[in-house]
């Protein structure tokens, strides 16, 4: 995980500000490094009479090391080029080879040799271009870079094709352009996030060889090179091939019903133990209390398809990891209000507002099913409460983290994200019973997120299907994936990463995600399939299961997580109560109020403040 920074001037090197900078080394603290390179226009090309066409670029990168021993600092540079990758993600596999050694500097040894790699002097601008697209077109996993080839003068940047990490632009006033992990929550507010469509692509030279007087006065343009996708009719000059297919739209009549031996179900199971084995490879790990380390974490609310995570998780690890378990309560007072909570202790009314979360409820369910299923691991439950004065407290920074998104819903759900990435909370003795303050040392977080798009788990999936029968529940479908590049995970990004963690989502590894378009819809969901005649007996019980997520459900039943095979979907924001934490009838499409106002004095409220137990 690491913060990066471009910019790109007529007039002067131009760097992130004090606030911006310090946003960035929250993302990365363990190294910063900044690199200018200033472009001019050679002598033969210019007129007596026309300004200056120099260009002023800065590049910053800030680091947070989880690949292995060493911190990687970067921006990398290629002494021979001169060429710079400002990297911000992982790179699991490389045209399907698993990634050996620093992702980064694998990546950036592939896109130097690709701009190297030239068939003749007339075409070895384009056959560059094409050769850096297909590097990129061959990548796995989360990322947002910024790449400069300096044999060409060209700027590359760009998120993956899911929009896993966060990349936000602007103009700058002279002209120029600003690409950050981040807005600095002062300057204009005419940031955009970038799509998550294909490659933005500067051409610097045609820049800085047109001999117009006024071209200082205009920013080079911008070229996207879309992704496109099988079934795409339309025929762009040059593109890069999306790597995933078309969903399966075959509507299978009267389906026999899934059960824990389909086919299905194991598949599922092994293409999850290969995506978090990626995930987990070569993290560092870090001690809590100077006994058994701790290298990841996972954002734990009970449900289904968190539970299925950590306890495949355990398959991964060895046993000497403990495995913390994130979950998240937050004091809600329009909740308290209507709860009638009895008690003259304000310390014990809040205690049990979090103690009736139902993300804190199926929490502690699913936590004592791993305890069962899993008694040679160490599962560590932390209970995060987060009284109403500390989430008012932290307000401010967390609508500058979100933005450009900014609706109350936003909001909502990137509050539980945020302090649930913080990590401190309390866990309970196992001998005494009694609460001792924690912070969960690990730096990746596993996250659940993906598997509702994937294998139909929200209720509108339900409602398509009623509506439209199988027809209606595939174009569902697939317009949730079309959608979850466009979508907020660049806004979870910079919420999460604030803290120097970094999220990580198995159920949207690429080959999974593959594996998913492909099956068609009744591997995948339970809607429309043959029931029973009768009520099935004790061995037949997950047969009662409901129909979203159903193969992922079975997973579940087969890993005995019986609990969590039966859990329902809910929101974050219901679960661990962030949304309507005040009286009235706001709506979670409500754009923020005030969202300027007081930015320009933000401090990080509260980073020395323990969460209260």
């Amino acid at each position: 995980m690491c913060g990066i920074f471009f910019s790109l001037s007529h007039e002067q090197f131009v760097l992130p500000d004090q606030k911006m900078l310090d946003l960035l080394k929250k993302r990365g603290p363990d190294s910063l490094k900044i690199v200018h390179r200033h472009l001019q226009p050679k002598t033969t090309a210019l007129h007596s009479n026309s300004v200056n066409r120099s260009l002023y670029l800065t590049f910053v990168s800030t680091v947070l090391s989880l690949r292995g021993d060493v911190t990687i600092e970067q921006p990398l540079e290629d002494l021979e080029t001169g060429s710079l990758l400002c990297w911000n993600g992982e790179l699991w596999k490389l045209d399907g080879e698993d990634i050996r050694g620093n992702d980064t500097q694998a990546m950036f040894r592939s896109l130097v040799n690709a701009i190297r790699l030239v068939d003749a002097v007339s075409e070895a601008r384009e056959s560059s271009l094409r050769r850096v697209l297909k590097v990129l077109e061959c990548s796995s996993g989360p990322f947002a870079f910024i790449f400069y080839d300096a044999l060409f003068q060209r700027l590359f940047y760009a998120r993956d094709a899911l929009g896993r990490r966060s990349l936000l632009r602007t103009n700058a006033l002279d002209s120029g352009l600003i690409v950050s992990s981040v807005w600095d929550g002062c300057s204009s507010s005419d940031w955009t996030e970038i799509d998550a469509d294909g490659v933005y692509v500067l051409d610097l030279a045609i820049h800085l060889r047109t001999v117009n007087e006024k071209a200082h006065l205009y920013a080079p343009p911008i070229l996207l090179v879309p992704r496109r996708r099988r079934e795409d009719k339309s025929n762009p000059p040059i593109f890069l091939n999306s790597s995933f297919p078309s969903i399966n739209k075959e509507t299978p009549a009267n389906p026999p019903a899934l059960d824990c031996d389909s086919p299905a179900v194991n598949d599922l199971a092994q293409r999850i133990l290969c995506s978090l084995a990626l995930r987990v490879k070569n993290v560092p790990c870090w001690s809590a209390t100077g006994g058994n380390s701790t290298c990841v974490a996972i954002l734990f609310s009970g449900g289904l398809d968190c539970t299925v995570l950590a306890r495949v998780l355990h398959d991964v690890l060895p046993f000497g990891q403990d495995i913390d378990l994130l979950n998240v309560a937050f004091e809600n007072p329009r909740v308290l209000a209507a709860s009638r909570i009895v008690s003259t202790d304000d310390t014990t009314r809040a205690a049990s507002g979090y103690n009736l979360c139902p993300d804190r409820i199926t929490g502690l369910s699913s936590y004592k099913e791993l305890l069962r299923v899993c008694p040679e691991r160490s599962w560590r439950f932390v209970s995060i409460n987060v009284p109403y004065r500390e989430t008012v407290a932290h307000r401010s920074q967390v609508v500058s983290l979100i933005f450009p998104h900014n609706t109350e819903m936003d909001l909502s759900i990137a509050y539980a994200l945020y302090f649930a990435a913080r990590g401190r909370g309390f866990v309970e003795d196992p001998i005494t019973k009694s609460h001792m303050a924690y912070e969960t040392p690990a730096r990746v977080l596993i996250s659940g997120l993906g598997a509702d798009e994937l294998f139909a788990g929200y209720t509108r999936h339900a409602t398509a299907f009623v509506r439209k029968s199988y027809h209606g529940l595939i174009d569902e479908l697939e317009l949730d994936f079309n959608r979850l590049g466009k979508r907020n995970l660049g806004r979870d990004d910079r919420v999460i990463s604030h803290w120097a963690k970094e999220a990580r989502y198995p159920y949207l590894d690429e080959d999974l995600v593959s594996w998913a378009l492909e099956r068609p819809v009744d591997q995948k969901c339970g809607y429309g399939q043959t029931e029973l005649n009768e009520d099935p007996g004790p061995e037949q019980e997950a047969l009662r299961l409901e129909p979203s997520k159903l193969v992922l459900r079975l997973l579940a039943w087969k890993l005995d997580l019986k609990r969590a095979a039966r859990e329902r979907k809910r929101a974050i924001q219901f679960g661990a109560r962030t949304a309507k934490m005040e009286a009235g009838k706001t709506k979670g499409t409500k754009v923020l109020s005030q969202l300027l106002e007081g930015v320009d004095g933000l401090q990080d409220a509260g980073d020395d403040d323990r969460t209260a137990s």
